[in-house]
């Protein structure tokens, strides 16, 4: 017999240590350098910087300049030690590449598929109730429940164009009223080389897309929903408000947009019975925005 309760718990438990993760993952991004495979440094917002060094940390022609001035950023003068020579001060903040942070990301959703996979052996908690393997025991619409896996598929890869396009309607919209959603992690992820490419594609972003819709929707709303009769649209909302908040590094639009992409998947999900749908769909959305706006 499954341990629903225990499931439960412990399925709580992953979600508020993965939000607790992803905050303060977003605050290192703050604060950190982005380094991208060609060597070229993006400076967070701050004061101590790079100034007056390329890229490849040769000083440039107005390193002297930078030097002899009081004033630059990240320099401390003679005013501020009371004599002596202008002296540049170090730059603490750490260094994250675009290769790191892509094998950061597979490494860590793959870490929390195996604690979810592991958890829900423990509980003996069946792969129908997360939508693998079999009929869900109360999720599925009609004959759209009955599908084969290349309509599965093909739903999910329509469902992730569809959800794409809404996306990008509202990034739009919100840039218009001064809501546009951050795309530094994005910008930080884009590969700038074709085996990046391949490992954002072959790798972290079919990771992700597994681990975060065994959990948000195989989890929090299947597996919910068959052990203790909960009304799946209920669980379908809390989960996509925990979807959001996971998504913090995107700014305030960018934490409602993915919260209504969250509530989109978990309706696909609820409306078949299967997790493949959504999946694939979560895969679409994540590649075509990477295609469409980092390919070069």
């Amino acid at each position: 017999m499954p341990d629903w309760a225990a499931f439960a718990l412990a399925a709580a438990a992953l979600t508020l240590s993965l939000l607790f993760l992803t905050r303060r993952s977003e605050r290192l991004l703050e604060r950190a350098r982005i380094a991208d495979s060609r060597d070229e440094v993006s400076d967070a917002p701050s004061d101590v910087g790079d100034a007056g060094r390329d890229p490849r940390g040769e000083a440039d022609g107005n390193a002297a300049d930078t030097e002899s001035d009081p004033d630059a950023p990240g320099v401390e003068g003679a005013a501020d030690t009371g004599a002596g020579p202008a002296i540049r001060r170090p730059d603490d903040r750490p260094v994250l590449t675009t290769r790191l942070l892509l094998l950061n990301a597979a490494a860590s959703q793959a870490g929390g598929l195996v604690v979810l996979a592991a958890v829900a052996w423990w509980a003996a908690v069946p792969a129908a109730a997360f939508g693998v393997g079999g009929t869900h025991p109360t999720l599925g619409v009609g004959p759209v429940a009955s599908l084969g896996t290349p309509a599965l598929v093909a739903v999910g890869v329509t469902a992730g164009i569809a959800l794409t396009t809404g996306n990008e309607a509202a990034a739009r919209l919100g840039s218009r009223v001064g809501l546009a959603p951050s795309d530094r992690l994005r910008a930080a992820m884009a590969p700038g080389t074709a085996g990046e490419w391949v490992l954002l594609l072959i790798v972290a972003l079919p990771v992700v897309a597994v681990f975060e819709e065994a959990l948000f929707r195989g989890a929090l709303v299947g597996a919910l929903a068959a052990g203790f009769a909960v009304d799946p649209w209920l669980l379908a909302v809390g989960s996509s408000v925990a979807f959001g908040l996971g998504h913090g590094a995107q700014g305030r639009l960018g934490i409602v947009v993915a919260g209504a992409l969250g509530l989109a998947l978990a309706g696909l999900f609820v409306a078949t019975g299967s997790l493949l749908v959504p999946v694939v769909a979560h895969y679409v959305v994540n590649a075509v925005e990477f295609a469409v706006h980092e390919r070069s």
